[in-house]
């Protein structure tokens, strides 16, 4: 058995005390304006934002932090991290991105020490860098040992996994419906895997209007569940 395996689950548990469970990511806008409606309606969705969004956004930025993590460059991750929450136009994305990255720091800042952990610590400490959520995810991921292709994959499977639970409680669908749609993303994360790691990196933060408008307005919502 790898020994990677282990701290890859952990890495990637949805049930992590991160606070993910409260960010809707600007589902919540979608389902009020009926765009997501049912089963089709949040198919198309989760689909839709692991080849259009997270590819080129998020994934993207696990992919540059684990091998600048490799290389050791703490300029250039810090230089990383600016570019994330430069691309990150709504607030509450932006204060969710930072807040998880943060609450995962806490969580395995208990478990492994590096100097780039301590010095990337360092520049959030002096805001300098802001901690986002991608960055601290693709370090670890390189820390630990996990095989880059293993990280991607799993930090879209938990993307996947926020979407249909929130989709879940939103629209509402039947749990079962939920894990359909969750098994059927399992070959379209396979086939995007390869795409993050073949990117043109002038691509990266490719931008994506609509998903940017969806979450502004969740801002301004008359009621609403989630934080962002």
């Amino acid at each position: 058995m790898n020994a990677y395996i282990g701290k890859l689950l952990h890495l990637c548990d949805p049930t992590l005390p991160i606070g993910g469970y409260s960010h809707s990511n600007g589902l919540e806008s979608y389902v009020q304006h009926k765009i997501v409606k049912d089963d089709a309606t949040t198919e198309s969705f989760v689909h839709n934002m692991i080849t259009n969004n997270v590819l080129y956004n998020d994934a993207s930025f696990v992919k540059l932090a684990y091998e600048t993590a490799m290389n050791n460059d703490i300029a250039a991750l810090i230089a990383l991290d600016q570019e994330c929450a430069a691309l990150k136009a709504p607030v509450e994305i932006k204060q969710a991105s930072r807040k998880l990255g943060v609450r995962l720091f806490k969580i395995f800042d208990r478990q492994v020490t590096s100097p780039i952990i301590e010095k990337y610590q360092e520049a959030i400490n002096s805001q300098e860098a802001e901690g986002h959520y991608s960055v601290t995810f693709g370090l670890y991921a390189a820390l630990f040992g996990i095989p880059i292709s293993e990280a991607i994959y799993a930090f879209f499977y938990n993307s996947a996994v926020g979407m249909v639970t929130n989709a879940v409680k939103l629209v509402p669908l039947s749990q079962l419906s939920g894990q359909d749609i969750l098994y059927r993303m399992q070959d379209v994360i396979q086939s995007v895997v390869p795409k993050v790691l073949s990117l043109d990196r002038s691509l990266v933060g490719f931008c994506n209007i609509g998903f940017d408008i969806r979450c502004m307005e969740h801002e301004k919502l008359y009621s609403r569940l989630y934080m962002s």
